[in-house]
């Protein structure tokens, strides 16, 4: 029987941590849905982020961002891929805290860095000097990322599937997230 986790795994870090492609595996080898936050959003606006930001602004965004992840944290246990800064705000936060178990995907610069300096759609590092705000993006939300409940060091030798494992091993050891007491790791393999 394969264990199933009793709450929603929310995954947060950085922009370029690996989020969407690391929870995508996730899900997969849990069997249970991905859903990324951003992705809905977007299809509750009907508009990009980039557009959200341009015309109403971060705090705009960043107000829907929260109402939408509460809407997805009612619904059953999903693996949940957060945008970079969700997990900043302090309701946002006191939500996944109370429906959810947080990951935290610790990246560092240059692997950041390397996944998305090439992206438009970051209406963040539309600046001049685009891995400067990275960079100071990094050092103001480390210490919040650190509120998360679990952290996973994104090693840039891993690939996806590899990462993805790490978080199930270290979602192995949450007291009470499985269905069943005995969940091991090679219950959750596929």
């Amino acid at each position: 029987m394969q264990a199933k986790p009793l709450k929603t795994i929310a995954l947060v870090g950085m922009m370029g941590s690996g989020k969407t492609a690391v929870g995508t595996a996730l899900a997969r080898m849990l069997d249970i849905p991905f859903v990324d936050s951003d992705q809905a959003l977007v299809a509750a606006a009907d508009r990009s982020i980039a557009e959200i930001f341009e015309r109403d602004g971060e705090a705009f965004f960043r107000t829907k961002e929260r109402q939408v992840i509460t809407r997805l944290l009612t619904g059953p246990p999903c693996v949940l891929s957060t945008g970079g800064g969700a997990f900043l705000g302090e309701q946002t936060r006191a939500e996944i805290k109370r429906n959810a178990v947080s990951v935290f995907l610790d990246a560092e610069l240059e692997l950041l860095w390397s996944r998305v300096r090439h992206k438009t759609t970051r209406p963040l590092l539309m600046t001049e000097r685009p891995k400067a705000t990275l960079t100071e993006l990094m050092r103001a939300r480390a210490p919040v990322y650190a509120l998360a409940d679990l952290a996973v060091k994104a090693d840039p030798a891993y690939q996806i599937e590899d990462m993805a494992r790490a978080v199930l091993q270290a979602l192995q050891e949450v007291p009470g997230l499985w269905d069943t007491p005995d969940a091991g790791l090679e219950e959750t393999k596929q």
